[in-house]
């Protein structure tokens, strides 16, 4: 079992290494695009939480393996992981995630329809997502009722 461990702790920290220079990559993408301080910032703040938290969470995905794991992540890990996510956190969080992984698509680290597949995902399953924080938010509503585990 520490074995295990130690070798998932192992790929954890090269995986993270390579984020961040994927994430340099990508401010100074976005910074090349015409974006401001504050606004690369935030994409590479909710970045960093997707790719080094919620993507190394129970397992070792890379980015470029995360690209389906978007639903999963904006429709239920980061509405209970996240104290603060609301309404605007899920619409911001989703905005980044598809301009990182346009981003991954230009450089060829993921095939094109596998974006479109995304961008796709994002535009239909978004009103759910914000249906589903907003549920887990209120403090009235009954969360087994809606099938969320306590």
């Amino acid at each position: 079992m520490l074995d295990d461990e130690l070798e998932y702790d192992k790929r954890c920290q090269q995986i993270r290494q390579e984020n961040a220079a994927l994430l340099g990559e990508f401010n100074h993408w976005l910074k090349k695009a015409g974006l401001g301080a504050a606004t690369i910032r935030s994409h590479c703040t909710n970045l960093d939480f997707y790719l080094n938290h919620f993507l190394l969470y129970a397992d070792t995905l890379t980015p470029a393996d995360g690209v389906s794991c978007v639903g999963e992540f904006l429709g239920d890990w980061f509405i209970h992981k996240a104290m603060w996510s609301n309404k605007t956190t899920v619409k911001a969080n989703a905005t980044s995630l598809k301009k990182f992984y346009g981003f991954m698509a230009e450089r060829g680290l993921i095939k094109p329809e596998e974006f479109a597949s995304l961008k796709q995902q994002i535009k239909d399953e978004l009103p759910d997502w914000l249906g589903a924080v907003e549920r887990y938010n209120d403090p009235g509503a009954d969360l087994l009722e809606d099938g969320w585990p306590i």
